[in-house]
């Protein structure tokens, strides 16, 4: 066996056995971050929570004003520098499992399993502060506890804005997956998420009866032709290959059937998975909105919100996490996960710096398949110490990275 597989060997056993023994407490803290979830940036306490627990690691904490936190192990001039993301923040869904440790605040749940992310990064914490001790981190490992991932735009932006991601050469997070099995892990090199924007379209006109729609602005015919020609148009105005998608969640307009009202709302998402064509989307939408009302005598005021990029999984780190799943979960741990027009914003992250996500399999084999923003959410709890046995393999052997670490080209 030569050296290098014999530290692989030795990083293994020391993150499994690190992770294991502390397996009940991980289930504890998940449970008690679930019980207690909260909103974007009102993460007080699950900041409290995961501080003490980093502090007793003997983790350098830094917290961040309002919500969220970076802890950093190593030297602090040691490089190379590798970054660990999780996000912390709950949804406005009303949980209806019922489990024991269902959640104690009404309208408010883990429904995206962010409290799996930060109780695996925890877990990754411990084990990497084992490896330290060991002296086998070569370099410094940086914690993302990241408030606000649920909003546009969204926390990613707030630390990155503040430097935190300053120095960080490599960047490495997980999401669950309740459509893959405990156990299985899914990666794509390259795309993997879409980018996702907001768009609010608010129309005015004089209004009117509706026996003389031609005295007035037809407002609501006009909010119908925004809400089917848009999408339309788009997918004409881009390559296909650049997936597209145009979906109204709102449309609000008048309230008695023969008055054509003054004011109406389109609100919606704007998904694409090409960065280039996301580059520019607002510019098109905002044109076409106007040229697609003109005819109708109402005005258009159009609030368009940046929300995320797409994340790129980058070759180099994409392989890593391939190397750390295949240490963990063994041959048959690693499946295709499918490109997704949901948004995550650690697309912020790999805009900036080299970096990968996988998708944490929580489904019990054989058991139901949940999906993810629903109040009947439910993961299978080996996930937790799965997942952090994943992260910290992956934080020890991005460590070990021969050449440049911050290259875009390798």
């Amino acid at each position: 066996m030569s050296s290098d597989a014999r530290l692989d060997a030795r990083l293994h056993d020391l993150v499994r056995d690190e992770v294991e023994a502390g397996a009940d407490a991980l289930v504890a803290l998940r449970r008690d971050l679930h019980a207690h979830p909260e909103l974007s940036w009102h993460e007080t306490r699950t900041t409290t929570v995961v501080a003490e627990r980093l502090e007793a690691l003997g983790w350098r904490v830094e917290r961040l004003a309002g919500s969220g936190l970076v802890a950093d192990l190593g030297e602090r001039d040691a490089r190379p520098v590798v970054g660990l993301r999780a996000d912390i923040d709950a949804l406005p869904v009303q949980e209806t499992t019922g489990d024991p440790w269902t959640s104690t605040v009404p309208g408010v749940a883990h429904a995206c399993g962010h409290d799996v992310h930060t109780t695996a990064l925890v877990g990754a914490a411990g084990a990497l502060a084992r490896l330290h001790a060991e002296g086998l981190l070569p370099g410094r490992v940086r914690l993302f506890f990241q408030p606000a991932e649920e909003v546009m735009p969204g926390g990613a932006l707030r630390l990155i804005g503040l430097g935190l991601l300053d120095g960080v050469d490599r960047v490495f997070a997980l999401h669950c997956d309740p459509g893959v099995d405990v156990g299985q892990v899914g990666l794509r090199l390259g795309p993997m998420t879409s980018a996702a924007d907001q768009v609010d379209v608010r129309l005015e006109g004089t209004g009117g009866h509706t026996s003389r729609p031609h005295l007035t602005g037809d407002l609501t015919f006009a909010l119908a032709k925004v809400t089917t020609e848009l999408p339309a148009i788009l997918s004409r105005r881009f390559d296909p290959r650049a997936g597209v998608s145009v979906v109204w969640g709102r449309i609000e307009a008048g309230r008695a059937p023969n008055v054509i009202p003054e004011r109406g709302l389109l609100s919606g998402t704007v998904r694409i998975l090409d960065a280039i064509a996301w580059a520019d989307a607002e510019k098109l939408v905002r044109e076409l909105v106007h040229e697609i009302v003109r005819p109708y005598g109402v005005t258009a005021h159009v609030d368009y919100v940046r929300g995320v990029p797409p994340v790129v999984n980058e070759p180099v780190s994409h392989a890593v996490l391939a190397e750390a799943v295949a240490s963990v979960l063994g041959p048959d741990g690693r499946v295709l996960a499918p490109q997704s027009l949901g948004g995550e914003d650690f697309g912020w992250y790999v805009d900036e710096v080299p970096g990968a996500m996988m998708r944490l399999g929580t489904r019990t084999p054989g058991g139901a398949t949940y999906d993810l923003h629903q109040g009947d959410l439910r993961v299978d709890e080996r996930a937790i110490g799965l997942g952090a046995r994943l992260l910290a393999e992956a934080a020890a052997r991005a460590l070990r990275l021969p050449g440049k670490h911050a290259s875009r080209q390798a």
